[in-house]
């Protein structure tokens, strides 16, 4: 006969424990301590199984009854309702191993190879210091939307756009390797776009028109600063490197020094921003150059060696030179790729060359596979043009001030 509601409410504890049956193979078993568990009894496969259903009174008649009838269901589809509990069971107990934080570092370390030092150095502190206080602990599985949402608020109150768009980007790259992976199965950054404030359009370097390039050089002639900062803010201007790689620049990178058909500067792949190796053809007047420091640095490892923690000229030493010249907020060395690719595109030659040249990545990885040696030949004719394109701009300032070529204006000659 059924069970009722008073006789499951008013059941007593005995010495030991005994069942209480109601129907289908539902019936409540009471433990000695006054417990009242709902249990399942049904066969699978000739064995005799049971199913825990909840406590009562959390879990009152009725509902123990339904909880029952769709055990029943599953059971008539085919489904062991028992195993698919245990499954679920282990699979929670999975998500809690695979956390946000150890999923974070498998993706780190599978993406270290991709990237320079400095750069993966940049993407773990990040995440430690915004990311894992909050959400590394936290099963992957289980963080939602707004959990997310709420990390990245608190790093856009502070006014970093820029560096909380990356996060942003890290994090969703994290999710999307746990899908790949079956750590979870949803991207939870994914909907968070429109949620967060833009860091808005990049800025770009600042640079200088082609109108003002020959008083520039001049000025860089006459700089009485080091002489060391001279000559690295020539080479930038001559071989448009990014900064830090010519400020850690070595001298054994440099190959061929006295062949004008040869000569290169090999960047190693460690010191690249996109972790690949890149090749930079020396023109005549970047050779004379690097010949004139050969002469003061060439006993050190560094091309420009300095007492920083680094062992190299500071990241602002050649920036501060150009305030020093009259240039601050109206150039930076950044700013001398940005006059380059210009004017090189401006005079038709081949984008890919330019591209390649200012060490770009390539975007489309179906069209080139990235190659340091790809068009070296053209490369090299490329940065011969632009050196005497630079020296035809200085002629042409001195010719228009009336100087000499060494910037004396003759009233002093016979």
């Amino acid at each position: 006969m059924p069970l009722t509601e008073p006789q499951v409410r008013t059941a007593k504890p005995d010495e030991r424990a005994y069942k209480l049956y109601d129907s289908g193979g539902l019936f409540l078993l009471v433990t000695p301590s006054g417990g009242k568990i709902w249990r399942f009894r049904f066969k699978r496969d000739g064995k005799e199984k049971l199913l825990s259903l909840g406590t009562y009174p959390i879990v009152g008649l009725s509902a123990a009854r339904k909880k029952r009838n769709a055990a029943i269901e599953k059971l008539q589809d085919g489904v062991d309702p028992a195993e698919e509990r245990r499954q679920l069971k282990l699979a929670r107990m999975q998500a809690r191993k695979h956390t946000f934080k150890s999923v974070a570092l498998e993706w780190h370390a599978m993406r270290e190879d991709e990237w320079t030092p400095d750069y993966a150095r940049q993407v773990l502190s990040r995440l430690e210091a915004d990311v894992f206080p909050a959400l590394g602990d936290k099963a992957v599985a289980e963080i939602k939307p707004a959990q997310m949402l709420e990390v990245l608020k608190a790093v856009e109150a502070r006014g970093v756009l820029e560096t909380n768009r990356r996060l942003k980007q890290y994090c969703s790259a994290i999710f999307r390797y746990g899908i790949a992976s079956q750590y979870c199965e949803h991207d939870p950054a994914a909907p968070l776009k429109g949620a967060l404030k833009s860091p808005g359009r990049p800025k770009h370097h600042s640079t200088i028109p082609r109108s003002e390039v020959g008083a520039f050089l001049l000025k860089l002639d006459a700089y009485d600063g080091d002489i060391e900062t001279r000559i690295a803010i020539n080479l930038a201007l001559l071989m448009a490197p990014r900064t830090t790689e010519l400020r850690a620049a070595q001298w054994t990178e440099f190959e061929q020094f006295h062949d004008a058909e040869r000569a290169l500067w090999r960047i190693p792949e460690a010191r690249m921003k996109m972790g690949e190796q890149h090749l930079v053809p020396l023109s005549r007047q970047a050779r004379t150059l690097l010949s004139v420091l050969r002469e003061r640095t060439g006993r050190s490892k560094f091309l420009f060696p300095s007492g920083t923690r680094e062992g190299v000229m500071s990241n602002n030493t050649m920036l501060f030179g150009l305030y020093r010249m009259g240039y601050h907020g109206r150039l930076t060395t950044h700013g001398f790729r940005r006059l380059f690719s210009t004017e090189a595109n401006e005079q038709g030659w081949n984008e890919d060359w330019v591209e390649r040249q200012l060490a770009h990545d390539e975007r489309d990885r179906v069209r080139a596979a990235y190659n340091a040696a790809q068009y070296l030949p053209q490369r090299r004719e490329l940065m011969q043009w632009w050196a005497d394109r630079l020296d035809a701009w200085k002629a042409e300032e001195i010719a228009k001030r009336g100087l000499t070529s060494d910037g004396d204006d003759g009233s002093q000659r016979r």
